[in-house]
């Protein structure tokens, strides 16, 4: 950076940090005040009542309505609160968008909103709103930026009779529940700081309903429960960010106004900075974020509040927010946090990012949870979260920030094994992607509707792995619409090959008419050109067929099963065009997997790539799809009949020698392991047995004697191997090599992979001893040798993560430092040292 810019972005730095002294004068704004219209509320009233009963099918989207009695109630007060599901905000024509609602009536019958929550806001590039460019052109300052505390959201409201209401999001907490338990810790803050400041409970709920308010709060109390951020007892309590007005409409006070009301009232002020130009919103955030840290203090990210018009200029200004979250380290912080709580709870850890870092804190955790078995029910209770976590770093003597920037080995390392899968409904592009990815990086790509017959689900994944057998990436397209879909795909994939990483192509429907608009466009556009749809045979027939998936259609959530499977997710518009969507495809490609997809390929060649999926893309088999909607009971419709086109014959590709391996009888090694474990204290077996707890040992067994990897340092050894393997296998490609008897010697394991040491022994005296004919005078070589340090069988791995060749560094890291102690490195000498008699082969590449 030059020192030009230097010195604006330091300007620009401590200009904002000097607006954090509400340096803003309050006095001369008014609050807003709008009553409630009882009519206006009974119709918002009516339609989640109608949207309850009907479920999702009928509007495509579900609430859900739970009725509370307010216990502290002297009139038996009884209030109804109404949840979304969270992906449903993000389409259109909800009867509100409001996140936290509950409604009421008064003594004379009359309904009434008792408490408003925000509408729904989302993070940067999150939505098409959220987009910069969509922020630039719609909103308008000032923007309030306020601090995103980590915490738990609380609503404060007064009923008609004078009871003060206290919520978390969706409940009262008046249950001995758990899981409600929020309310009643924030009312009990409430409490405390009232007591301090002299005034009531009962004062607070007549303010609030003089102004038909709802206050917004974060109760932020380590003591009562952790999250990411630390907030001890000189930082805990309710901290007031919002005041909204309890109507339909979204109308929330102003900041300054909101810390006014926080002062009057006790509560604890949120930081807040306030900007005038959307583009110096941007510049600081982004400044922000490379540190995670603002004003000396950690933060998560921060609410952006601003007026938008959905037609500047002609229509009027609401009041609308955003968020700008900070990735990392609250990311890590997180994958930490629940990594150790599957740890407790003998679960398997799952590691999508910073795999080493993570790894580390792991075996730490361990060690300190082994130590202290109070700690592990503290940490189930959320405490002692940040403790954990801040003593590792401080073992690291290393900053959260530092270690969320080390380089993640596990993604950099990917270079094959791909999976893309689709989540989409008729229309969206998936084929059109897939056939213009494999036209610029040679992928495979596999169709759903190309298999026929019964028991297709598990087939067409069969067909995606048999395909990623030839390709280092395969396209599996189908819609994959509901989650049914995606985890049977997931499941048969992971059990079947466990290093495969399956990325998710969510194509997103926020707006269900727009992508019902354009999608039904595209199909009844391309005719009968499609596998399964012929829109130029019987338009109403397709569109019905259309209708079916876009109702069946289930967003992806990578926060729940089974969509947390996915090793990643991105998303993309069904709205716009293929074009776009590739670019995304390969840009967000190669910066997960930057040695998978090295580069991003030039316009021109995305171009040629889209217009040959275009233009030469003809379906080789077609389906008549049945008309289910008129004959449901008919189960003879849901067969399928076929006109199969003759496809094209490729040449059989002839594969290149990929290792020489040493098989081992799958039955011996496994009762060898068995046999040493099985006479050994549980704390030594503890990780054999984990490995066969989560079915991670090895379906078979073999000895790697020398991969084409290390040709380069051995030429004259590969050379003759595939010199052996070219000769032996001529004729039968199943051909082995020879024999050769392998020696148990000793297992030896860590925290993530376990290898069995072996000897290899020569079968017939002539393999003992093979002298090259170019240096007769040189003593010679066995004609079976291990260019590994240490020959091994691998047993084991404890994730997807960890790859079996990690074997190699644990068995040179045990060479150097031994085990037990603090290496963290197990090892047992195998029982009566068993010979197992092994069969050389030649292994092809995929």
């Amino acid at each position: 950076m030059d020192g030009t810019a230097e010195k604006q972005r330091d300007s620009l730095a401590s200009r904002y940090k000097a607006s954090t002294d509400y340096a803003k004068d309050a006095e001369g704004l008014t609050a807003p005040y709008v009553s409630q219209d009882p009519q206006e509320t009974a119709a918002l009233v009516r339609a989640l009542d109608d949207a309850a009963k009907k479920g999702k099918k009928s509007g495509g989207f579900s609430v859900k309505k739970t009725r509370y009695a307010v216990a502290s109630s002297p009139t038996g007060a009884e209030v109804d609160s109404w949840r979304f599901n969270d992906w449903d905000y993000k389409k259109p024509d909800l009867p509100t968008y409001a996140r936290g609602l509950f409604t009421t009536r008064t003594q004379h019958g009359v309904p009434e909103i008792a408490v408003r929550g925000y509408d729904k806001f989302f993070n940067i590039d999150e939505t098409r709103d959220t987009a910069w460019s969509a922020i630039r052109e719609r909103t308008k300052g000032p923007y309030e930026l306020t601090l995103k505390e980590n915490g738990c959201i609380i609503f404060i409201s007064g009923l008609e009779d004078g009871t003060l209401l206290v919520c978390s999001k969706h409940s009262t907490g008046d249950r001995s529940d758990v899981a409600l338990s929020h309310s009643s810790a924030g009312e009990k803050h409430l409490e405390a700081q009232l007591e301090r400041i002299g005034k009531t409970k009962e004062e607070l709920a007549r303010e609030l309903r003089k102004r038909n308010a709802t206050a917004v709060a974060e109760l932020c109390d380590d003591s009562f429960e952790e999250h990411i951020l630390a907030y001890g007892p000189d930082k805990a309590g309710l901290y007031l960010h919002g005041i909204n007005l309890n109507i339909p409409e979204f109308i929330t006070y102003p900041s300054p106004l909101v810390q006014k009301f926080a002062e009057d009232w006790g509560f604890r002020k949120t930081g807040l900075i306030i900007i005038d130009n959307i583009d110096d919103v941007k510049a600081f955030l982004e400044e922000v974020a490379e540190t995670g840290a603002h004003d000396g203090r950690d933060v998560e990210g921060f609410v952006i509040r601003c007026k938008k018009s959905t037609n500047p200029g002609v229509g009027p200004y609401h009041d609308w927010f955003f968020k700008y979250k900070f990735e990392e380290p609250y990311l890590m912080y997180r994958q930490w946090r629940e990594c150790t709580k599957a740890l407790i709870s003998g679960k398997q850890p799952k590691i999508k990012k910073h795999v080493k870092i993570t790894e580390e804190y792991l075996l730490y955790a361990r060690k300190r949870l082994a130590a202290d078995p109070k700690l592990a029910k503290l940490y189930n209770q959320n405490h002692g979260i940040i403790k954990l976590r801040n003593d590792f770093l401080e073992y690291k003597n290393m900053k959260g920030t530092d270690a969320a920037n080390l380089e993640d080995d596990g993604a950099a390392s990917v270079t094959r094994d791909i999976i893309l899968v689709p989540i989409a409904t008729i229309g969206c592009g998936k084929t059109t992607l897939g056939v213009a990815l494999t036209k610029l990086f040679g992928w495979g790509h596999i169709q759903n509707d190309n298999i026929t017959g019964s028991k297709r689900p598990p087939r067409f994944t069969k067909a995606v792995l048999d395909e990623l057998n030839e390709h280092p990436a395969v396209f599996a397209d189908r819609n994959n619409s509901m989650r049914q879909e995606r985890k049977q795909l997931l499941t048969d994939v992971k059990m079947q090959h466990t290093t495969a990483r399956l990325v998710a192509l969510h194509f997103v429907h926020d707006d269900i008419n727009t992508v019902r608009k354009v999608t039904q466009e595209r199909v009844i556009q391309r005719g009968d050109n499609h596998q399964t749809i012929q829109a130029a045979t019987d338009v109403n027939k397709v569109i019905g067929i259309m209708e079916g998936f876009i109702h069946r259609f289930e967003p992806c959530d990578p926060e729940k099963d089974p969509d947390e499977g996915f090793d990643a997710v991105i998303d993309l518009d069904p709205t716009a065009g293929s074009r776009e969507n590739l670019e995304v495809v390969i840009r967000e490609l190669h910066r997960l997997y930057p040695n998978f997809v090295k580069e991003v390929p030039p316009a021109e060649a995305m171009d040629e790539a889209i217009k040959f999926a275009m233009e030469s893309y003809k379906p080789d088999l077609r389906h008549i799809i049945p008309d289910r909607s008129k004959n449901k009971d008919k189960k003879k419709e849901g067969k399928q009949e076929q006109q199969q086109q003759p496809a094209a014959q490729k040449p059989p590709k002839k594969k290149p020698l990929e290792y020489m391996s040493v098989d081992m009888p799958t039955k011996g090694v496994l009762d060898a392991l068995e046999k040493t474990f099985g006479s050994v204290p549980v704390e030594q077996a503890r990780f054999f047995k984990q490995l066969q707890g989560t079915r991670r040992v090895q379906a078979k067994f073999h000895v790697t004697l020398m991969h084409r990897a290390t040709a380069k340092e051995h030429p004259e050894l590969w050379q003759r191997y595939t010199k052996l393997h070219g000769e032996a296998t001529a004729e039968n490609p199943d051909a082995q090599l020879g024999e050769l008897d392998v020696q148990l010697e000793r297992v030896v394991w860590d925290s993530r992979i376990m290898a069995i040491v072996v000897r290899l022994i020569p079968v017939n005296p002539e393999d003992a001893e093979v002298k090259d004919p170019a240096k007769p005078d040189q003593p010679g070589q066995p004609k079976w040798q291990c260019v590994n340090r240490v020959a091994h069988i691998t047993v084991g791995t404890r994730d997807d993560s960890v790859k079996p060749k990690e074997s190699n560094d644990l068995l040179c890291r045990w060479l150097e430092v031994g085990s037990g102690g603090e290496t963290g490195i197990g090892e047992l000498i195998m029982q009566g040292k068993p010979i197992l008699r092994g069969i050389v082969k030649g292994v092809l590449s995929r």
